[in-house]
């Protein structure tokens, strides 16, 4: 089934404020929650589902952006279901309501909420490449400092991989709080404070990294750098974060691109902006200039009278779009130079232009 619009889901323009899309989504959840229609719960679970799907990408602001520009697309293609929903407060919404959020990541992901609760952290890394890597696509090494998973015991945190269940949560990782007020039950889970969460307990700490399962490296990764990569882009490197705490799975790698600034061009989305630098003769009788680009050496014809300022279009020597490798265009503006140092002659010959000049202009006063 063909996806909705996030806007249209949320009863929403494409201008809307994060307050007005947060307010939208308060309003609908409350009226959608599982609990709230125990006797439509199936319905109510879809709806649930679509419209916390939409706050998630249209509250964030990265995730907006490529929803505006690509639609579906721009989500479906760069991000898991699992990522759309990361770091989304869902909690501080659900706790005007009375009642906890209920373990929507069960409801989205099929019972995986203690594992993505005790998920390692994701880890952001800022590179900076220059246009030609924009251009062509390459390969960069990076060193990150990170959580590994323990080699000595297998990540599980215990010294003879022995681990028990936990006593309080009876392996759960999670407890639950009930309590009742006439005929509304709130139900508040909250993350096991004996087995922080992982459901299991250690009698004998893995003596290398003291029980926590993991240790701190620094290690060299390759990203690769797709053709077209643009300022503020975000490359995620699933499980390359830091590793989970008792085996729980690693977090994810963002790496997040920015553009170097380069000394003949200037970057205006997929095109590129160059001052062209012409003798005040070539502006005025007209000529040929060399233009080297990001790939070639192209020729641009100057015509007679050129001013300065004007701009002239070079079609297909921008940058490739990611998605379609279709290039923008390169814009040359041109400036006039004006020389420091003359000879005599060419004073002479400046000064002989003027006066003539001069003399053309009296020479229409008169008629």
């Amino acid at each position: 089934m063909e996806k909705r619009d996030y806007y249209e889901i949320l009863g929403l323009s494409k201008d809307a404020t994060k307050d007005e899309i947060k307010r939208a989504y308060r309003k609908l959840a409350k009226k959608w929650h599982p609990d709230m229609n125990p006797d439509n719960r199936e319905e109510a679970e879809e709806k649930f589902k679509e419209i916390s799907e939409a706050y998630a990408v249209l509250s964030d602001d990265e995730k907006r952006r490529l929803y505006d520009q690509y639609g579906h697309a721009g989500i479906d293609g760069r991000f898991s279901q699992e990522d759309i929903f990361r770091g989304v407060d869902f909690d501080d919404i659900f706790r005007s309501f009375g009642f906890a959020f209920n373990d929507i990541f069960d409801m989205f992901f099929g019972g995986g909420r203690r594992e993505y609760r005790n998920r390692g952290d994701d880890l952001r890394y800022d590179l900076e490449i220059d246009l030609k890597d924009a251009m062509f696509g390459a390969e960069k090494e990076i060193i990150i400092p990170r959580y590994k998973k323990c080699e000595k015991c297998g990540g599980t945190g215990s010294a003879d991989g022995i681990t028990g269940t936990c006593p309080n949560c009876h392996g759960t990782g999670h407890v639950q709080n009930v309590r009742s007020n006439g005929f509304m039950r709130f139900v508040t889970t909250t993350v096991c404070q004996r087995c922080r969460g992982t459901g299991r307990v250690i009698e004998k700490p893995c003596y290398k990294c003291h029980g926590s399962g993991r240790t701190r490296v620094k290690e060299r990764i390759t990203v690769d750098i797709p053709k077209g990569a643009y300022e503020g882009l975000r490359l995620r490197l699933p499980g390359m974060g830091e590793a989970g705490e008792n085996g729980a799975p690693p977090g994810d790698l963002y790496v997040v691109i920015h553009l170097k600034k380069h000394p003949d061009f200037e970057v205006d989305g997929l095109n590129l902006v160059h001052e062209e630098k012409i003798s005040f003769p070539k502006a005025a009788l007209g000529g040929e200039v060399e233009i080297s680009t990001l790939d070639e050496r192209v020729t641009l014809r100057i015509p007679p009278g050129t001013q300065p300022g004007t701009m002239f279009r070079i079609g297909g020597k921008g940058l490739p779009d990611i998605r379609t490798g279709k290039r923008g265009d390169l814009y040359v503006k041109i400036d006039i130079e004006v020389p420091k140092h003359l000879t005599q002659r060419q004073k002479e010959l400046l000064r002989e232009f003027e006066g003539i000049k001069q003399d053309r202009r009296s020479f229409f006063r008169k008629k």
